[in-house]
Parts: structure tokens; C-alpha cells; sequence
């Protein structure tokens, strides 16, 4: 046997058996899951669900019934597009707002050289990533109050904007983990050079690190932006006017028959496939471009 070749441990006498460390197998996490998920849908299965949608109604209820409640549809149907799906549009985008400017400022945290600051914004982030976005919905619908008062002006603060409030906290968390990882893609060359330039770090950061990160953490907005605009029905347990709710109470003055199940709530999942399969579509273009440039 050479010299250089290695004995199997089997082979060795007296070895004791080891164990090894264990190593998962299998696809490693996808961040973006759900936009790979609702990208991989060709636009043409889309357009042919739209056009079967019909014929699914017309299947379940019969001609007459299903005819009536097309027709029943029709009258509700900009009402519940203005009142209710732009509302969830709305709801989406300040809750992203917010979440985005709270998680930047968190994900910041996380590369801290205070060791309690990082210890304190890692605890917040672990925690509301992995907590039920139900719960919390509900924590803070019961335990905020509806209004309070500063110096003699109160502020009223309704279902809604408690709804912001709570859906922002998990953003603001998966956010934070964005930013983080996208500040620690940056090559080491980068902080070098800028430390080799006499620039701070808080310079290095702002000026050098981040505008190379803006990239990098689009397409994950982008992505997070989908799953939360997903999740905005979850706002219809606690009693906010959305389009889930004004379904509901649309179908209850229309006769609460179950011919109306399949249209109105078929409506509904139409507006939110139509608005966030671009975005799906478009964060899976951006990632393959900037992968490719990195």
C-alpha cells in the first residue's frame, strides 16, 4: 500500500466506530418559494383557469342557479374591487412600509459591534419569524388599545391600522434577516478597501456596502411583499373591512345561497392571483439577473 493512502478506519484493528456529523439531505431552504411556486405557473394555465371558471360555477349549481349568481356578481363585482381588493392592496403596502423601514434598521442591528445590541435584536427577529401571524394579529387587536391620548389630543387607532401594525412586526423580522444577508455577501474586499481609505464604519456602510446591497435584497422584498399581500385575508378574522369580509356580507344580502360560494369567492382569488403573479414572475426574472452578475 502507498504511503500517502489513506486506511479505512473499518480496516484499522481496535478502531472504534464514529459518528460521523449529520449532513441533511435534500433541496436546501428556498427563500423564494413562493415566488418560484406561483412563477413556474405558465400565464396561459392562468388565463385558461380564468376562462374554465365559469364552467366550474355552471357545474356545481346548474344553469339557472349559476346564471343568477354570474349576474349577482356582476353588480358586486366594483364594489368589491374598489371597497375591498384595494383595501388589501393598501394594507399590504403600508404594513411592507413599515415593516421595511423597522426591519432595515433591525437587520443593521444584527451586524452591530455591541454584542447586547446584537443579542437583543436577534432575540426579536427569532421570535417574529417563527410566531403564527394569526396570533399576533389577534395579540394586538386585543391588547393595544383603540385610542390614546398624547398632551390632550387622542388618536384613535381602528381594526386596520392595528391589522398594519401586526402584520408588520414578521415583515420588519424577514427584512432584517435580508439585509443581513445581503450586507454579509458583500466580498470582504469591499470593508477592506474602504478601511484602507481611512472611511468609518458607519461611511463604509451607508456610502460603500449598502448601495451594492440594493440588489441584492429586491428580489426578497419582492418576494416577501407577494406572501404578505397573501396573508391579508388573515385581516378578515378580526372584523376589518376587506374583500374577504365585504364577501361575505355581499353574499348575506344577496341570499347567503350556496350557488354564490364558488363565484364570489372565486372572484376574490382571481384579484389576488392577477396582482401577485407579475410580481412573482418578475422577482424570479430580477433574482436570475443579479445571481448572474454576482
Amino acid at each position: 500500500m502507498a504511503r500517502n493512502t489513506p486506511v479505512p478506519m473499518a480496516q484499522v484493528a481496535g478502531a472504534m466506530p464514529v459518528l460521523l456529523p449529520f449532513r441533511p439531505r435534500g433541496p436546501a431552504y428556498d427563500q423564494f418559494f413562493m415566488a418560484r411556486w406561483l412563477g413556474a405557473i405558465p400565464g396561459k394555465w392562468l388565463v385558461l383557469a380564468a376562462m374554465l371558471f365559469p364552467a366550474a360555477v355552471l357545474a356545481q349549481s346548474g344553469a339557472p342557479a349559476a346564471a343568477s349568481a354570474f349576474e349577482k356578481l356582476v353588480r358586486w363585482m366594483p364594489f368589491l374591487f374598489k371597497q375591498g381588493f384595494l383595501f388589501n392592496v393598501l394594507i399590504s403596502a403600508l404594513a411592507m412600509g413599515l415593516g421595511t423601514l423597522v426591519g432595515a434598521l433591525a437587520g443593521l442591528g444584527l451586524i452591530a459591534r455591541n454584542r447586547a445590541l446584537r443579542w437583543v435584536i436577534q432575540a426579536y427577529v427569532s421570535f417574529f419569524r417563527n410566531a403564527p401571524w394569526l396570533v399576533l394579529l389577534f395579540i394586538i387587536l386585543l391588547a393595544v388599545p383603540f385610542q390614546f391620548t398624547i398632551l390632550g389630543v387622542t388618536i384613535p387607532l381602528s381594526g386596520w391600522v392595528k391589522t398594519v401594525i401586526g402584520l408588520a412586526f414578521p415583515v420588519s423580522a424577514n427584512i432584517a434577516e435580508v439585509v443581513r444577508g445581503a450586507v454579509q455577501s458583500v466580498p470582504t474586499a469591499q470593508w477592506e478597501a474602504a478601511e484602507s481609505l481611512g472611511f468609518t464604519r458607519r461611511q463604509t456602510i451607508w456610502q460603500i456596502i449598502l448601495p451594492q446591497c440594493v440588489k441584492r435584497m429586491l428580489p426578497p422584498w419582492m418576494n416577501w411583499y407577494a406572501i404578505l399581500t397573501m396573508s391579508t385575508p388573515l385581516c378578515s378574522l378580526l372584523g376589518v373591512d376587506e374583500i374577504i369580509n365585504l364577501t361575505r356580507q355581499a353574499m348575506e344580502a344577496e341570499g347567503n345561497g350556496p350557488e354564490l360560494l364558488m363565484p364570489f369567492y372565486g372572484f376574490a382569488l382571481l384579484l389576488f392571483l392577477a396582482y401577485c403573479y407579475p410580481i412573482a414572475r418578475l422577482t424570479m426574472r430580477l433574482e436570475r439577473r443579479f445571481t448572474v452578475k454576482n
